[in-house]
C-alpha cells in the first residue's frame, strides 16, 4: 500500500515512523524547515523511556498534487488548521481518508468530501517537538473506524495495520467517539491553562481535581442524554464511584510527574486555537442540548487568558 502521513508533527511522525517499521510504502508531507530537516537527517523520535533516538529514512513531500495517489491519506493535523486544505483533498484522486486527532464536527468533515471514504482516528501518541528531533511517549494504541451508518472499514483498516506494532481498536462510531474524547480532554486543557502549561502546580489539589472530574462527567451526562454512546465502553458507568477513582489516579499521576508535560500540557499549550475551537464547540452542543455544566463554566472563566 502507498500511504501518505500529512503533517508531520508529533502524532504523524510517531504514525509514520511506527508504519515505515513495518515495511509500509510511506510518504511523510512536510513544510518549512522541518521538511528540511526530515530529508537531510532522516525522522529523529526520541521515546520518553528509551535512551536511544531512533532514525527513520522516510520519503518527504512538501505538498499533495490532484494526480498523487495513494491507498489512504492520513491527515495528522490540528482541526483548525483542516479548511486550509479542503480543497487539495477534495481535488486528489485518493480515495480513502483518516483524519486523525480531536474534532467534534466529525460528521460535517465528511458531509465536505462525498465523494471520499472518510474515516477518523484517534492514536495514543504524545509529546513535543525539537529542532532535529521529536521527544513522545506512544502507547502504539490507535482508535479508527468510520461514522454510524457509513459502510465498514474493518477489512481496509486490517489491511493498513497488519505486521505493524499497534493495538488497533475498530470503531465504527467515531463521532461520539469525539465527542466523548472532547468531553474528557477540555477540563484537563483547562487545568493547564489555569497553571500557564506547569500541572505540577495542582499537586496534592484533590479539591481540583475532583472538579476535573466533575466537569468531565457533565459533558458525558449531556451527550448520554442526547442519545449519544459514552465511548469508550470503559467509561459508560461514568457517575460510579469506580470511574472517579480511576481518573482522580490518573490526574494525580499528571500532575505529580513529567507525564502531564508530554501528555497534556506540550499540546495544549502549543494547539490554543484547537482547545479554544474544541471548547466552543462542545459548549453550542451542551447548549443546544439544554445541559447544565456549572463547573465546566467555572473552570473555564478560571483557565484565564487562554481560551478564546
Amino acid at each position: 500500500m502507498r500511504i501518505l502521513v500529512y503533517g508531520a508533527g508529533v502524532l504523524g511522525c510517531n504514525l509514520a515512523r511506527n508504519l515505515f517499521r513495518a515495511g509500509k510504502n510511506v510518504t511523510l508531507l512536510a513544510r518549512g524547515t522541518w521538511a528540511e530537516q526530515l530529508r537531510a537527517n532522516g525522522l529523529r523520535i526520541k521515546d520518553k523511556f528509551s535512551p536511544r533516538v531512533s532514525v527513520s529514512r522516510i520519503s518527504v513531500v512538501t505538498e499533495l498534487s490532484p494526480d498523487d495517489l495513494y491507498d489512504v491519506i492520513f491527515v495528522v493535523m490540528r482541526c483548525t488548521q483542516l479548511d486550509a486544505i479542503m480543497d487539495t483533498l477534495r481535488e486528489n484522486r485518493t480515495k480513502n481518508i483518516v483524519f486523525v486527532g480531536n474534532n467534534v464536527q466529525a460528521r460535517a468533515l465528511a458531509a465536505a468530501l462525498p465523494e471520499k471514504n472518510v474515516l477518523f482516528a484517534f492514536a495514543l501518541s504524545a509529546g513535543h517537538r525539537e529542532a532535529d528531533r521529536v521527544v513522545s511517549i506512544d502507547l502504539k494504541k490507535i482508535t479508527i473506524g468510520q461514522l454510524p451508518g457509513a459502510g465498514s472499514n474493518k477489512q481496509l483498516i486490517e489491511k493498513i495495520f497488519n505486521g505493524t506494532k499497534y493495538k488497533v481498536v475498530y470503531e465504527p462510531n467515531m463521532e461520539d467517539y469525539l465527542l466523548c474524547h472532547a468531553a474528557f480532554v477540555l477540563p484537563a486543557a483547562f487545568a493547564c491553562y489555569k497553571t500557564d502549561g506547569n500541572l505540577k502546580k495542582l499537586k496534592g489539589n484533590t479539591a481540583y481535581l475532583n472538579r476535573m472530574i466533575d466537569a468531565n462527567i457533565e459533558g458525558y451526562r449531556a451527550l448520554r442524554n442526547a442519545g449519544h454512546t459514552i465511548l469508550p465502553k470503559a467509561d459508560e458507568n461514568f457517575e460510579s464511584t469506580a470511574y472517579r477513582r480511576t481518573c482522580l489516579r490518573f490526574f494525580k499521576l499528571m500532575c505529580a510527574t513529567s507525564l502531564g508535560k508530554l501528555c497534556a500540557s506540550d499540546h495544549a499549550m502549543n494547539a490554543v486555537d484547537e482547545m479554544s475551537v474544541l471548547n466552543r464547540d462542545m459548549k453550542a452542543f451542551l447548549d443546544a442540548n439544554g445541559a447544565d455544566y456549572p463547573v465546566w463554566r467555572a473552570l473555564e472563566r478560571e483557565a484565564g487568558r487562554y481560551l478564546r
